[in-house]
């Protein structure tokens, strides 16, 4: 794979811990995450594409996703109101006087976006995942969140739930939080020095073709129906103590029959791809569902070695919509991006990558590709520290996965690949 195009981080969003994070998509427009706020890039031409609109709206990790007309924005940080002017506040003060949760947004005009409403959930929003009604009438956003602490009052231990916030598509200020289910009535997975304790959960992809969604919750990696939206229901929970230190997040195959779960070892800080970390461990774990059972078959992390100065780990990625194969692109921090086959589920196998290299031979710095996503043709990736990058791949699947096309994309809601 080779790289056609890059847009810099700029202004507001280039400034000292104003990193990018996710991107989602919408017709010609992808909207990429940062701790600052929001940029919204036009590519309609993707090996030229040109920043159009950028939203200052602080609030740790603002990962984004879009359905229709809105956009809704993640915020795990206590801020001292609901507004994009807030300042951030100290975590354990006055409840009533700070905030933290998720923000919506009218994208009806992409380069306007309009701030609408701003909803408050237990312990705040670090991701979330769309999962619109059958009707498309409503959209539903599971809000995954974790780290709760006794002097935090609005995230108290236990939280082994998350927040289901319901937003009418036609209204988006009216969202409001309709359920908090617990996902781990008896408690999630005890963590000992390797591998995290269960206190809520990191990441869920939904599925909704398939009614289907799988949760990355830290200390377990868990399988949900979602047949009713409001109440996601789990019907499978998976642990592995050995090598997973911390699940981080899901992708789906196409057919809905197989889960790759992520293990952010380290945090995404620090350089786990190296031969001290090994092949197992801050790795995919890929699991086959069964009988609507998460069986486990193989671990896969990209090949190469990279050097103590690259923080480097499994981070988000997309499936590839290659009919009769099952090809997913990844992103690996400073490890660049991989493209791998998992249609046998026991032999994983690299196809494509793009090592970006070290920021620095000398120290360890944070930087890399947060995200890695297919989306229409090309390879889109969020570098924490260099902006948007665009990458295309040369083969002939790669050439009959780019006939498929989409109107929107979020890879934490995935749609059903029928090309």
């Amino acid at each position: 794979m080779r790289q056609v195009a890059r847009v810099p981080l700029a202004a507001e969003l280039a400034e000292d811990g104003a990193f990018g994070t996710d991107l989602a998509f919408k017709g010609d427009y992808a909207f990429a995450g940062n701790y600052a706020g929001f940029a919204v890039y036009d590519i309609s031409r993707p090996r030229s594409p040109r920043r159009v609109a950028q939203v200052v709206c602080p609030g740790a990790q603002n990962d984004v996703s879009v359905y229709r007309n809105l956009l809704v924005l993640s915020v795990d940080a206590v801020l001292s109101d609901n507004s994009c002017d807030a300042d951030y506040a100290e975590p354990g003060g006055d409840e009533a006087a700070t905030w933290e949760g998720i923000r919506v947004f009218d994208i009806s005009d992409p380069r306007s976006p309009q701030l609408l409403t701003s909803v408050a959930t237990s312990c705040g929003s670090h991701t979330h995942t769309l999962a619109p009604d059958r009707d498309g009438r409503n959209v539903y956003v599971y809000v995954s969140s974790y780290g709760p602490a006794p002097g935090l009052k609005g995230c108290k231990p236990p939280h082994d739930s998350i927040s289901v916030v319901k937003v009418p598509t036609n209204d988006g200020a009216a969202a409001r939080v309709v359920r908090t289910p617990v996902l781990f009535p008896g408690g999630g997975t005890r963590g000992d020095d390797y591998s995290s304790n269960t206190s809520g959960c990191h990441d869920i992809t939904a599925y909704p073709r398939k009614n289907l969604a799988a949760g990355a919750c830290m200390g377990d990696g868990i399988l949900l129906d979602i047949s009713n939206r409001a109440r996601p229901k789990v019907i499978d929970r998976v642990k592995d103590r050995r090598n997973f230190a911390f699940w981080h997040s899901a992708t789906f195959n196409n057919a809905g029959t197989k889960v790759v779960f992520t293990d952010e070892l380290g945090g995404g800080g620090g350089p786990m791809c190296n031969n001290d970390v090994g092949p197992k461990r801050g790795a995919n774990g890929i699991y086959d569902i069964v009988r609507r059972e998460l069986k486990f078959r193989s671990y896969y992390k990209m090949p190469r070695v990279q050097s103590d100065t690259e923080n480097c780990v499994a981070h988000n990625g997309s499936l590839i919509p290659v009919k009769g194969r099952d090809i997913m692109v990844q992103a690996w921090y400073q490890g660049g991006t991989s493209v791998f086959d998992f249609t046998n589920s026991r032999k994983p196998r690299e196809l494509q990558h793009f090592d970006r290299g070290a920021i620095s031979d000398r120290r360890l710095e944070l930087g890399g590709s947060w995200s890695s996503y297919w989306y229409n043709g090309f390879v889109y990736s969020s570098d924490i520290t260099r902006g948007l990058e665009v990458f295309q791949i040369r083969t002939p699947w790669a050439r009959r996965a780019a006939k498929v096309r989409l109107s929107s994309f979020n890879a934490q809601s995935q749609p059903s690949y029928n090309g």
